[in-house]
Order: C-alpha cells, then sequence, then structure tokens
C-alpha cells in the first residue's frame, strides 16, 4: 500500500542514513519501525524497574507477607535490639 506521511525534517534525514548503512529501503526501515512499535504496545507495561530475582535459596520464608510491609520489617528487625535500631 502506497501512502504519505510527514516528517521532521531531521528524523527524515536520519532514518535515511539509517536505511543506507542497514541495508534496507526507507519504507522497509519505517514499516520495521511502526511492527516494532505496535509489538511493544502488546506487551505487560512495568510500573517500575524490574524486581531483581535470585535463583539461590530455598525462597520466602513459610509466613512471611510480602505484601505487608509491617510483616517484611518484623522479618527484617527480628534479632536485633530495638533500642539499636532508634
Amino acid at each position: 500500500m502506497r501512502t504519505t506521511i510527514a516528517l521532521d525534517d531531521n528524523v527524515l534525514e536520519a532514518a535515511k542514513d539509517h536505511a543506507r548503512i542497514t541495508g534496507r529501503t526507507l519504507g522497509e526501515l519505517i514499516e520495521l519501525a511502526i511492527r516494532h512499535e505496535l509489538a511493544r504496545q502488546q506487551e505487560p507495561r512495568q510500573d517500575g524497574p524490574p524486581l531483581p530475582t535470585f535463583t539461590r535459596g530455598n525462597g520466602l520464608r513459610p509466613g512471611v507477607d510480602i505484601t505487608s510491609n509491617r510483616g517484611l520489617l518484623e522479618v527484617l528487625d527480628e534479632g536485633s535490639n530495638l533500642e539499636d535500631l532508634r
């Protein structure tokens, strides 16, 4: 299909250069970029940085509720003298 689009002059020049360097036509590059953007929109969105994962260990301790700040603080504070924490 043929269509007309308006692009910023700087974007167009950069796209032409990139297409030439990568051995693609400008149309192929634009189609690839649109496909990439459409695929990215279908990926699940993360609301923050990815959480680290670890492969060692036995996972969570039984009875620890990771959805409770108080529960996590209690586990972190276990064995600590409360006066030392102040």
